[in-house]
């Protein structure tokens, strides 16, 4: 259970880092200043005598290396800032088109990232070797395979810009985007589940309902200090934490819920140890304005939804991305049906229970996923059969009874909506159709419990 708690961490601290347009270009600076220390040590040695460069290294006087590194610093600048308009304009049109949350996942995206950190790293390159370009003991000092590997990576930077081309053209195509924060909801799902694996031993001490009503009856309140959206819980700091003083800590809420200063956001027992938690638990949880996928999988599912209620609003009528939405809606309860099984408590080693934290059920990701697209799709029978399909799909995959319940509740209001609001008969008969469908692979799929055949 620990692994699993710094594991969630660990893929916070990614996003964090993934979510910055910075990173990856200092990065790629850093590798080329090493570069030309290499080139460099290699130039000197050579105008030492001590080694001699092959035909191809380029040669020349000082003058002409100085003309060929400025060409080059000025292209290369002049790339530079195209292609910071160009990710500007690709920006604003994703807060425009997909929405301001969608933001965020254009940032983060790697290819650009390093489409910028290329022509950064090549100029820093360039400008480098320019000012060591000079006099010397022995006549001015021209460093030709520094200049050699400046020429090479201009070279290289016209196949990085016709890349970044391609790739923004592809990256803001609307299907793209909507695959993109599907396969970031399927990979945060994967992730909790490898950060939900229990850790084996015997379960020592109170069970969770005996302790919660403790917190209930005598525990403290834990006020955050500051406003903001929780992004992350550190588990692992936080049980660390209250073993050490013999504390039960209950969290009744999760990342992506908002906080203002002052809000009681957990509950300790007994009350003796509060003051032992709050400065721990400061530091044991992260807030910030805005939300993050990692440790709030509902966060992704909102996305997704977001951009279909944009596609069915009045001014846009764009039924097939709303259709598209509901496909990789899908795609993800499909995964969180099989295999999310969210972990409720969290012991030390010694077996007892030391963080009891709320997390979101399936019924209530299932109402996010499926509720606000289908009041939106009032008279949208399109909507309304791709709804039903994809609880077809999900239900295909879904062995646990409580959950098909869920699913089918879904089912019978996409019907009732149907009913009232398609005025078309042939159109109201289609719905009909599959949502008998989902009925009958209901029934069809639901076999009696062993209870319920001795009962019979």
């Amino acid at each position: 259970m620990m692994f699993g708690s710094a594991y969630l961490e660990a893929d916070w601290r990614r996003e964090a880092l993934r979510t910055n347009l910075w990173v990856v270009p200092v990065l790629e600076t850093l590798v080329i200043t090493v570069l030309f220390v290499a080139t460099y040590a290699a130039d000197r040695a050579a105008y030492d005598g001590a080694i001699h460069f092959p035909e191809w290294v380029l040669n020349g006087t000082a003058d002409t290396a100085r003309v060929i590194l400025t060409t080059i610093a000025a292209a290369i600048i002049t790339v530079i800032g195209i292609v910071f308009s160009i990710t500007i304009v690709v920006l604003t049109l994703a807060s425009t088109q997909f929405g301001p949350r969608m933001l965020r996942n254009c940032v983060r995206d790697l290819g650009t990232q390093l489409a910028l950190g290329a022509f950064v790293a090549t100029f820093c390159y360039t400008m480098i070797t320019l000012v060591s370009v000079g006099g010397g003991d022995k006549g001015d000092f021209v460093p030709h395979l520094s200049i050699t590997v400046a020429l090479v990576l201009t070279m290289a930077n016209v196949g990085v810009l016709i890349y970044f081309l391609n790739h923004v053209a592809v990256m803001i195509q609307l299907p793209v985007v909507i695959a993109a924060i599907a396969k970031n909801l399927n990979s945060e799902i994967e992730a909790q589940n490898r950060g939900a694996t229990t850790a084996k031993g015997l379960a020592v001490g109170p069970p969770c309902q005996e302790l919660l009503l403790r917190l209930a009856e005598s525990g403290a309140p834990i006020r955050t200090p500051r406003s903001g959206y929780l992004q992350v819980i550190r588990m692992e700091k936080l049980v660390k934490v209250a073993s050490k003083a013999n504390a039960v800590i209950e969290l009744p809420y999760r990342p992506g819920h908002f906080f203002v200063a002052g809000q009681v956001m957990a509950r300790v027992w007994p009350a003796s140890a509060a003051a032992a938690v709050q400065e721990s638990l400061d530091f044991g949880h992260i807030a910030g304005a805005y939300r993050t996928l990692p440790q709030d999988i509902s966060f992704g599912v909102d996305q997704l939804v977001e951009i279909a209620l944009r596609a069915l609003s009045p001014a846009v009528n764009d039924t097939f991305t709303g259709m598209t939405c509901v496909d990789w809606i899908a795609d993800g309860l499909c995964r969180i049906s099989r295999s999310w099984h969210p972990q409720r408590v969290r012991r030390d080693p010694q077996g007892e229970i030391r963080v009891i934290a709320y997390q979101p059920d399936f019924e209530r990701l299932v109402q996010r996923a499926f509720d606000t697209i289908r009041q939106a799709a009032v008279g949208m029978p399109a909507i309304m059969i791709r709804q039903l399909d994809a609880l077809a799909k999900i239900i295909e995959q879904t062995s646990d009874r409580s959950r098909r319940t869920v699913l089918m509740r879904q089912a019978d209001a996409i019907q009732k909506l149907n009913l009232e609001t398609v005025p078309d008969s042939g159109d109201r008969n289609d719905v009909s159709r599959r949502y008998e469908a989902v009925v009958a692979l209901i029934h069809a799929d639901t076999q009696p419990l062993p209870s319920e055949i001795l009962a019979s």
